[in-house]
């Protein structure tokens, strides 16, 4: 991780590598690297937020999105005859440059920031008028060619170009995120078909319930985690509404009237996306509703993932004294002192996972309900949570599809004995004996240590082949028609 973790060259160390150049800003002046395309705003957040250690560059999607929304503003304000030729064309060519994954390293501002983005919309101004400035064949920092503000964010304010790109890059990150929880989902569905013969115990409350197939099982989860595939594409679809043009609160301030829609009609084109302009800019500038709504749907997943790998730990438990149902791929040694040992470590980080994405939706809801007035200065630590979730969870759900899931085999014998061993086995001869003899004899069996399909043979309550046809398993793990006891 960066500075914070002591993982690359710190700050100060730069200037020792080569020659710097002089650039001023509202607070004064200061050299920057010469090397680097960002400039002094960048070099003063760096300086001031060296917080979590993870910066922009670990987010390529997200730089790519400022590229194209910096590119998008580029082409309007050259259609509205506010930039020239050369500079349009030099600023269109690095921001295409920046979405093709050039230059990412020189976004180095930390996720977490105050300032409501600023640092982050500065950080793309100045690495997009540099490169621009070189592509005209000027020197880096030679800003009455082009500059960061003047130029770069012609008609923009943070309070619209940096949730606009953030947005881009959800709808981009959510298209890789499902298509990783299809995979998933598939994986499922085969172990489904794989186990549709294995006839296990189902539970309630830990407890014996009633017989099914691993099959059944496996089934459900692969249903449960598809349901999200839907609600992820919904939610990330509010994504779709952009406030371009609101500049600082949604008044338009310095923006020309026409800018927004063609602003927007440019990112369409640039993203293939069908982006629409807010209706009301005041309002799409100050609410956060959008993200809310997208991390809930995230975090309904991690809960979802997080069941299932409860479920995984128990099912496999044992060997010889848990469940033992299924065999999860051994991935390592599982101790440093007990020989033999293998322990669910891929269903046991998919758990953490979810714990880190549920207190980050938490994150989310807090910020945006500090947002105050006109803006929602809090937006960047909902950035890095979202992105933050998606990251991981997307790594998570590869892992335990790859690590997990597609090598799990069944115990076939073991669960059929566990069946026939059950108490609950007495629940599908509730039907053919009646509640209070099926009661009498679950309390005999427990009682007696003797397994019910004895006791009833014993107590001649049904012949063999009756009670056979009762507890077969095509009768016991579906419905079937029922007759009337007198």
């Amino acid at each position: 991780m960066h500075q914070a973790n002591a993982q690359l060259i710190n700050a100060g160390a730069q200037y020792a590598s080569g020659s710097t150049r002089h650039e001023h800003d509202l607070l004064g002046d200061r050299d920057v690297p010469d090397h680097v395309y960002y400039g002094i705003q960048t070099l003063r957040a760096l300086e001031n937020f060296n917080i979590s250690g993870v910066s922009l560059q670990f987010f390529p999607t997200l730089i790519s999105s400022l590229g194209i929304v910096k590119m998008a503003a580029a082409k309007a304000n050259h259609d509205l005859g506010l930039l020239e030729d050369d500079v349009t064309d030099a600023m269109v060519q690095a921001c295409d440059e920046i979405m093709k994954g050039k230059y990412h390293r020189h976004f180095v501002v930390d996720m977490i920031q105050g300032g409501a983005g600023t640092s982050t919309n500065m950080n793309a101004n100045e690495v997009i008028a540099n490169r621009a400035l070189e592509i005209m064949g000027h020197k880096k920092g030679a800003y009455e060619y082009c500059h960061p503000n003047n130029h770069v964010n012609l008609s923009q304010s943070t309070n619209d170009a940096y949730p606009t790109a953030i947005k881009i890059a959800l709808l981009y990150s959510n298209i890789k995120f499902v298509e990783v929880l299809k995979d998933l989902v598939d994986s499922f569905r085969q172990k489904g078909q794989e186990f549709a013969d294995v006839i296990k115990m189902g539970r309630t409350q830990l407890q014996d319930a009633v017989p099914m197939t691993l099959g059944q099982e496996f089934e459900a989860y692969a249903t449960m985690l598809e349901e999200e595939v839907e609600r992820l594409e919904n939610n990330a679809d509010l994504f779709l509404e952009v406030n371009m043009g609101a500049t600082a609160i949604g008044t338009g301030i310095n923006a020309d009237p026409d800018y927004s829609e063609k602003c927007v009609n440019h990112l369409r084109d640039i993203t293939g996306l069908d982006i629409k302009l807010a209706k009301n800019l005041v309002e799409a500038t100050q609410d956060t509703g959008a993200f809310i709504m997208y991390s809930s749907a995230v975090k309904r997943l991690a809960v979802k993932l997080s069941k299932i790998s409860n479920d995984l730990r128990l099912l496999s438990s044992g060997p010889r004294t848990g469940f033992n149902e299924i065999n999860l791929p051994p991935m390592q040694p599982g101790s440093s002192i007990m020989p033999g040992k293998v322990n669910p470590v891929i269903p046991e980080v998919v758990n953490q996972i979810a714990f880190k994405v549920i207190g980050n939706d938490l994150t989310v809801n807090l910020a945006s309900e500090a947002g105050q007035l006109e803006l929602n200065v809090m937006e960047p630590i909902i950035v890095q949570s979202l992105f933050e979730n998606i990251e991981m969870l997307k790594n998570g759900m590869e892992v335990l599809k790859y690590r997990c899931i597609d090598g799990i085999t069944a115990n076939k014998e073991h669960c059929m004995n566990l069946v026939h061993n059950s108490i609950g086995l007495v629940t599908a001869l509730n039907p053919v004996l009646g509640y209070e003899i099926c009661t009498k004899l679950a309390k005999k069996a427990l009682e007696e240590n003797r397994s019910v399909y004895d006791l009833v043979l014993e107590q001649k309550l049904l012949s063999k082949e009756e009670l056979d046809r009762v507890l077969a398993p095509e009768n016991m793990v579906k419905p079937h028609k029922l007759t009337l006891n007198k």
